[in-house]
């Protein structure tokens, strides 16, 4: 029988920690063009296990809220806090994006990592409009994503829904850039490239030697061989015409 758990499910419970489809190169290029200061409010949604959020903590001195709705993924981003030493200024909440419990303009960077391509049209717009609302004037939002080539097969994103069991709905890099846009924001600046999420040198490049043998142990035990399989299929089948984008967009 088929599986339904959702690919990034999946992909954690073989070990992966980066879940981005940029990876550690995407998330990088975030932070190296987020202008982090000491004591600044930062948000980071779908937080997942707090990996991203603990690491902006520690580098730069700022306030992090993650937020996420799967509450097992919380209680291990706290652990992982608490592990850090980091427990004073990182913590996360279970909430809904589409309602952020924030006030208007009471944060300085919101931090939206892998989570909007799993949205249609009309709710990437509200969360986009929602990320504006709790930024401060000058706030930045940073994100990336699934970007599609402009020549993607027309059978791409079917299979890709089927092969992670999620509804993505990823867009090509005038269809990211057009969304932030007209929901309000300016100045958007973009880096593209290869996704690396389960590519072999992406793999070694997130996980370290050490992680990309444990993950891949982990996928061949006869439970999971199936769906690694074909997950990895579909991303080597279509490695051409899905990439990453990584975006900073200003209040």
């Amino acid at each position: 029988m088929k599986s339904t758990e959702a690919g990034h499910t999946f992909l954690a419970r073989l070990g992966k920690t980066r879940l981005r489809p940029g990876g550690v190169r995407a998330t990088d290029w975030l932070l190296d063009h987020a202008g982090f200061a000491p004591g600044q409010e930062v948000l980071e949604i779908a937080c997942n296990m707090g990996t991203t959020a603990i690491e902006i903590a520690k580098r730069f001195g700022v306030r992090m809220t993650g937020l996420d709705r799967d509450e097992a993924a919380l209680e291990k981003a706290r652990a992982n806090a608490a592990r850090a030493g980091l427990a004073d200024r990182v913590s996360f909440q279970n909430g809904n994006a589409m309602e952020l419990p924030f006030p208007d303009s009471s944060l300085d960077i919101v931090i939206n990592e892998a989570m909007l391509t799993m949205y249609a049209p009309a709710a990437k717009e509200k969360l986009v409009r929602e990320y504006w609302r709790v930024l401060k004037p000058g706030g930045r939002l940073l994100t990336q994503d699934v970007m599609l080539s402009d020549n993607a097969p027309s059978d791409l994103v079917p299979t890709l829904q089927a092969a992670i069991n999620v509804q993505a709905q990823p867009l090509t890099r005038q269809g990211w850039t057009d969304l932030f846009l007209g929901q309000g924001f300016s100045g958007v600046t973009v880096e593209t490239g290869p996704m690396s999420l389960l590519s072999p040198m992406g793999l070694i490049r997130d996980e370290g030697l050490c992680g990309t043998a444990r993950i891949l142990c982990n996928a061949l035990k006869p439970e999971n061989r199936d769906g690694f399989k074909t997950m990895f299929g579909v991303f080597s089948r279509f490695h051409h015409h899905l990439n990453f984008i990584a975006v900073r967009s200003l209040k």
